[in-house]
């Protein structure tokens, strides 16, 4: 039935997506194309005041207002991430804000915010992140203006920032210079970091929020989620963090993970995306908006701050479970008292042995997978093979941990006893399951919910086989044995037969249900997002144990109960049982062997930058890889023997501080590993700017005070047609105008510059640590304050693919066309290689 309410379209969300990424294109800021979508992204927003107007025109009482904003301003901040250090400058750069609100200064005086970011990074058109969030909050905006009769009691801003990639600049401007920014009391963050499934709430920082976030229709997002990526395991970060530190507000972070194997590539293309993955988004978001602006809204409560969530949640199986952490500790508790009376009173013998046995079972299995980690990755040197498919390691670590499971067991079973552990084992899982979740919540460790859904499911087990043990046994059996230090007889059901083997089948269905449903969510979720993320986590990363250890953790959790199953018939079908996993591993092994880990749809990233140097005037190429996979080196060594000087083999360069070829993608270089490849020299080739116009770092208004041993000076940084510049020096700097606490010694500092296409210049003043210098009898001879500036920087048309359509005819871009085929057909579409047209230099200042 139709409500005829209007509702967000996805064909229009993907209009959107598309024409940004694929009729506009790379959204780099600095570039063309960057300011272009900011002049389609100013004329959205006015075409939404024009739809507020003509709803205003119609309803004369309507309380309901539109502004737009078009932000530009420059700005610095300190952006610390992967442990370097890292400080950001940006000049004229631009944010569009659009704030429906009912009009009245009451209502604008409290606003959530929306937030997406118009931009794209360096090597992706962007269709995903984030055009499609861009135009989710359109379709919102849309909708919540011609739902007649809507009236937000609290106002929405709609911030569409515009240089998120360049290290969260236009989240950063908004935050700490838009007059309504003070305004903002919570915030619902819109990102992608893939092509396919839910968009995954992964960051919720009060229960405010957490409550907001029970009312859209399709939840997706755990305590789990949330907690990995607080931990900072994932080495990600978005626009949130800008919000949370400089507003000090609370919000929702979420993203589009599926298939992340398109994340920050080529293929970020509106053909990749899922149908109705843009819906998803767009409800949920409008559903959040609804509530957040409403007269239910918590927002009054958060407006003199906002507490961290001592909070549970998670979805399952189209439910959103919500209790606090003290609810959460009076269950968790009262479950693991309620399994030891549950055990105590039907009886279970050999308990704590079969305690032994659980814990061997995990060791085991966590050994067993890790030792066929360390096969495959340093004894075959096939490592990654699983990378083409998310859930491609269950199918070989999930045998390796069966197997690892298997030969733990066999100390356990005792050949030619009526007696199995199978019942003694379910209820050692029960205990250490329920004991797990006690301990770990006492920690406030929100997490151990999932240890407690499966001691749930466990105890339900145990209860139904108890009942059906009763049954079919008869009261009298006398255990005269001491429990617990009591000198008495305590009677207990047992079953007719001396054996404790005979487990209803029924028992394991039950206790089989949460389990699988919890742990194959936990398990499919995990894989989505760390299997694509060992493609640019770098190549000393340890990715085959870090995924082998996922599988066999999380299994072990999703198929506890097959471990008391293992015991049902005895030692000799364990050990059969062995054989065929062992078996079945030499197989999967041998699969994956002949695996290769890349393919089309799943790429191997190669960076590639083709760098000029202004001082030697020479030329290379630097190549490099962000993962481990084998293969790397022979590639290395045929795009020298294609491209570079004859009988010169690539240079394996170290990757540190003072490696500043790389230093555009600073600190994201740290991952990569880097060879040097010498270009033949180009005859035709003259320095490409008259001194006039070329890259230079300068110091103006210089001056030194001998006395107090200080050096004042700005640094002038000219870079016409060149963007992302960087700067790196050593220094002592006392004060500068970058923040107020540089680092107390003398260090190794970077600097970043992201600024609007056709800004070439920006500056920054120091004060610096002015030592004299002595000679080697230790007469002072001068000061020693002259800085050695290494600098670098992105040539804007110089660009692979993203400047492919307008070539300036440079010896970079002729080599990246060339380059660009020969790649393509030498590794059958499998790497996807970034290509940078860079220019550096150094100076003494």
């Amino acid at each position: 039935m139709s409500t005829r309410l209007p509702h967000p379209s996805e064909v229009t969300i993907l209009s959107y997506a598309k024409y940004l990424s694929e009729d506009i294109g790379y959204r780099t800021p600095g570039t063309r194309e960057h300011a272009e979508a900011d002049g389609w992204m100013v004329r959205k927003a006015e075409e939404i005041k024009q739809l507020c107007e003509e709803a205003m025109n119609k309803d004369k009482d309507r309380k309901l207002e539109c502004e737009v904003w078009r932000q530009e301003g420059s700005g610095s901040h300190r952006f610390d991430m992967m442990n370097k250090r890292l400080y950001k400058t940006y000049v004229n750069l631009s944010n569009i804000i659009i704030r429906i609100s009912d009009g009245t200064e009451r209502g604008k005086a409290s606003a959530v915010l929306i937030n997406s970011h118009l931009d794209s990074t360096l090597p992706s058109p962007g269709a995903t992140d984030d055009g499609l969030a861009v135009g989710v909050m359109l379709e919102c905006a849309r909708v919540l203006v011609e739902t007649q009769g809507w009236e937000p009691t609290y106002a929405i801003i709609f911030l569409f920032n515009n240089a998120e990639e360049s290290l969260q600049d236009g989240s950063h401007m908004f935050s700490t210079q838009h007059p309504i920014a003070p305004t903002v009391r919570a915030v619902v963050n819109l990102e992608a970091a893939g092509t396919t499934g839910r968009e995954l709430l992964f960051q919720a920082t009060s229960e405010e929020m957490i409550e907001a976030y029970s009312h859209v229709p399709r939840p997706y997002g755990t305590i789990f989620a949330n907690e990995i990526f607080s931990s900072g395991v994932l080495l990600s970060d978005t626009d949130f963090r800008q919000f949370e530190y400089y507003l000090n507000v609370t919000g929702l972070d979420m993203a589009i993970v599926g298939n992340s194997y398109m994340y920050h590539m080529r293929g970020d293309l509106v053909e990749n995306i899922q149908p109705g993955v843009a819906q998803h988004m767009a409800e949920n978001s409008l559903a959040l908006l609804r509530f957040l602006s409403s007269d239910a809204s918590p927002i009054p409560r958060l407006e003199h701050g906002f507490a961290r969530p001592q909070t549970v949640f998670f979805s399952n199986l189209g439910l959103f479970v919500v209790y606090s952490f003290t609810t959460a500790k009076i269950m968790y508790v009262t479950l693991l008292g309620a399994s030891f009376y549950i055990v105590w009173t039907t009886g279970v013998k050999r308990v704590w042995t079969a305690f032994g046995a659980v814990v061997s079972a995990f060791v085991g299995a966590l050994i067993a997978a890790n030792g066929v980690a360390f096969v495959m990755s340093n004894v075959l040197h096939r490592g990654m093979s699983w990378f083409s498919g998310e859930y491609f390691p269950v199918i070989l670590y999930g045998p390796a941990a069966i197997v690892g499971v298997l030969i733990s067991q066999l100390p356990f079973s005792k050949t030619g006893s009526n007696q199995t552990l199978e019942r003694p084992v379910l209820a050692a899982l029960l205990l250490f399951q329920s004991g797990l979740a006690a301990v770990g919540q006492l920690l406030n460790i929100g997490s151990s919910a999932a240890p407690f859904l499966g001691a749930t499911g466990m105890f339900a087990a145990l209860g139904v086989d108890a009942l059906l043990a009763r049954s079919r046994g008869t009261p009298g059996a006398k255990d005269t044995s001491k429990e617990n230090g009591a000198d008495k007889a305590t009677e207990k059901w047992v079953l007719k037969g001396t054996a404790q083997s005979d487990v209803s089948l029924w028992t394991y269905a039950i206790a089989m249900v949460i389990p699988l449903t919890t742990g194959v969510q936990l398990l499919s979720a995990t894989l989505v997002v760390f299997v694509p993320l060992t493609g640019r986590i770098g190549g000393d990363a340890p990715s085959e144990f870090v995924i082998a250890s996922i599988v066999a953790a999380l299994g072990a959790f999703m198929a506890s109960f097959g471990l008391a199953f293992a015991h049902r018939f005895g030692p000799a079908m364990l050990r059969r049982a062995l054989v065929l996993a062992i078996v079945a591993l030499g197989v999967v092994m041998a699969f994956f062997y002949n695996l290769a880990p890349f393919d089309e749809k799943h790429q191997k990233r190669l960076f590639v930058i083709h760098m000029e140097d202004l001082v030697t005037q020479e030329q290379h190429l630097h190549v490099a890889a962000a993962d481990g996979a084998p293969g790397f080196n022979e590639l290395a060594h045929d795009i020298a023997r294609k491209f570079g000087v004859d009988t010169f083999p690539p240079n394996a360069i170290i990757m540190d501080d003072y490696n500043n070829d790389w230093d555009a993608l600073y600190p994201f270089s740290a991952f990569l590993s880097p060879f040097k490849i010498d270009l033949p020299l180009d005859p035709a080739y003259v320095a490409p700017w008259p001194p006039e116009e070329r890259f230079s770092v300068t110091a103006v208004n210089d001056t030194i005070d001998e006395q107090a041993g200080t050096r004042k000076l700005t640094l002038r940084i000219d870079h016409p047609g060149i963007i992302w510049t960087v700067i790196a020096f050593d220094a002592h700097v006392l004060e500068w105008t970058l923040d107020n606490s540089p680092p107390n010694e003398f260090t190794r500092h970077h600097i970043k510059e992201a600024s609007f296409y056709g800004t070439d210049t920006w500056t920054v003043s120091m004060s610096i640590n002015h030592p004299p210098v002595k000679d080697a009898e230790g007469a002072t001879t001068g000061m020693g304050s002259a800085l050695k500036i290494d600098f670098v920087g992105i040539q804007e048309k110089r660009m692979w693919p993203g400047k492919k359509a307008e070539s300036d005819g440079s010896q970079a871009m002729h080599i990246f066309e060339a380059f660009d085929a020969w790649l393509s057909e030498k590794t059958g579409g499998t790497v996807d290689a970034l290509l940078l047209g860079c220019v550096r230099g150094e100076t003494v200042v």
